[in-house]
């Protein structure tokens, strides 16, 4: 079995393209699968242009205009959602170093059957957090407390052994710096298995119009501390390519995989100028001739040694 390419993104079924990676490839695993909703998810881009007479008013009061570009847009509903995660997060403990760490961003209606599985899969020793990524934008319920939150669980293959470079930790400010020194306040905090930040700002050049982006700094701080430069970071739920765009910032490699069309496409405009290979599954579930781009030829033969 040929190792996988040092940066590639898969389009077609993450269990197939999973099959085909080697066993202890990967430093660092990242999904963020459906949350299992049971709706659609979809969001609509649009392009803002400056008219008097617009449906939009901005900065020092001036007006714009909106007109509807595309919307993307996706199923969000399984029959039986553990029943479809369970054959790929035991290709995800496969393919993981021994030293390696496994992430699932999940929200509140799976959380907990989910860590009952990764529990089973993994064992409970290799359970290591349960962050909470909290965050305040969006509608408010009147009829419950809003759901501001989603939950990412870390798990160690060997929680005797796994990368924590807490050195790269960013620092955050106290949130009451006057019962510190001055020193202490001036130097910040590092986080807790708490992360106050904010969604992909929808007007930001973050933002790509597709469905459930996660911010980018939330993938960059996992990457920093839980793997090494030049190491394998994996995501099969790739979605936007957040996680491929922060490995290559980080000087990190990735595997990406998705079988949503409109994935792809946004990848394949988010990721080529990081010497990206392109692939589809052929119909036999190989891997098909790659996907024909300038940084596709550049990175031919580009591979582990």
């Amino acid at each position: 079995m040929h190792p996988p390419p040092l940066r590639r993104v898969i389009f077609g079924d993450n269990l197939s393209a999973l099959s085909q990676l080697p066993d202890d490839c990967a430093a660092l695993i990242y999904i963020d699968p459906p949350f299992n909703t049971g709706a659609s998810q979809s969001r609509l881009t649009l392009q803002t242009i400056r008219d008097d007479a617009g449906d939009r008013r901005g900065f020092q009061g001036k007006r714009y205009r909106s007109i509807p570009q595309m919307q993307r847009q996706f199923a969000d509903r399984f029959e039986d959602y553990l029943a479809f995660l369970e054959p790929r997060l035991w290709e995800a403990r496969r393919i993981l170093k021994s030293d390696g760490a496994f992430f699932l961003h999940i929200d509140y209606r799976e959380a907990h059957y989910c860590k009952i599985l990764l529990d089973e899969i993994f064992g409970r020793a290799s359970f290591m957090n349960e962050i909470i990524w909290a965050y305040d934008f969006g509608g408010r319920s009147k009829k419950r407390w809003p759901a501001k939150h989603d939950t990412i669980f870390w798990y160690a293959v060997d929680p005797d052994d796994y990368v924590f470079h807490y050195e790269e930790m960013e620092r955050i400010p106290y949130m009451a710096p006057g019962l510190v020194s001055a020193e202490k306040a001036a130097r910040g905090k590092t986080p807790t298995d708490v992360w106050w930040h904010t969604i992909v700002s929808p007007t930001g050049r973050e933002k790509t119009g597709y469905p459930t982006q996660k911010p980018r700094a939330i993938l960059e701080r996992i990457i920093k501390v839980h793997s090494n430069p030049g190491d394998l970071v994996v995501d099969f739920f790739a979605g936007s390519g957040t996680t491929g765009e922060a490995a290559a910032h980080l000087g990190r490699q990735f595997w990406l995989c998705d079988e949503n069309p409109e994935a792809f496409q946004v990848m394949q405009e988010r990721l080529t100028e990081h010497q990206t290979e392109f692939i589809q599954l052929a119909a036999g579930h190989g891997l098909a001739t790659p996907t024909e781009t300038p940084s596709t030829r550049a990175a031919q033969g580009e591979t582990h040694p």
